[in-house]
């Protein structure tokens, strides 16, 4: 009976503890708040299932650089509030958008505050990490970002990009590495390619 009772005890307590591992939204805040400057390399899963991998430098706030592996060559690069993105099988100039157009802004926020009203519309754990699903509330209209975080401690592990046609695009982060100096011409739009020495 005392083993029945013990296995009861056990079973009602265990989706506590399960629960316990989802990390609260003011701590994933302060870790993205922490975020200065990240360098680490990526694979990128795109709505049709093909994939490409690269390098992607972080520079809170505002900026960020994806330098995709060839045969894509493409740069994209954020800064000062644009996007723009480099073809080099391209002629024409450089696209270009506002950064707030994209739910990456979030992450490159000078103040990230994921408490905001009508910000976080999803906040689980999946058994390994806790997943973070956020909009900008000012323009949920550039769509939503799902951010996986694990702990222990805490890392940016992937991001999933929902735009509002039903498309996704996935990013999964290598380690994340803090430990460098950042070159601050690696944001600027005459820095296409060369930074493999950086």
């Amino acid at each position: 009976m005392k083993q029945i009772a013990f296995a009861l005890a056990l079973a009602l307590t265990a989706p506590a503890a399960w629960a316990a591992d989802k990390l609260p939204l003011s701590q994933i805040s302060n870790y993205l708040n922490g975020l200065k400057a990240v360098q680490t390399t990526f694979t990128q899963v795109n709505d049709d299932g093909s994939l490409s991998t690269g390098k992607l430098w972080l520079q809170r706030p505002g900026k960020m650089r994806f330098e995709y592996d060839p045969p894509n060559s493409a740069v994209v690069l954020a800064n000062a509030g644009t996007v723009m993105v480099f073809d080099p099988k391209s002629n024409q100039p450089p696209e270009q958008y506002p950064l707030k157009r994209t739910p990456l802004s979030l992450v490159l926020a000078r103040n990230v505050n994921l408490s905001q009203a009508n910000m976080v519309v999803g906040h689980t754990f999946d058994g390994t990490a806790t997943v973070v699903t956020a909009q900008d509330p000012k323009n949920p209209e550039s769509g939503r970002i799902e951010l996986m975080f694990t702990a222990n401690p805490i890392e940016l592990r992937k991001w999933v990009i929902y735009d509002n046609a039903g498309g996704q695009t996935t990013v999964l982060l290598g380690p994340l590495n803090e430990d460098f100096k950042i070159d601050s011409d690696l944001f600027s739009n005459k820095a296409r390619r060369g930074s493999e020495n950086r």
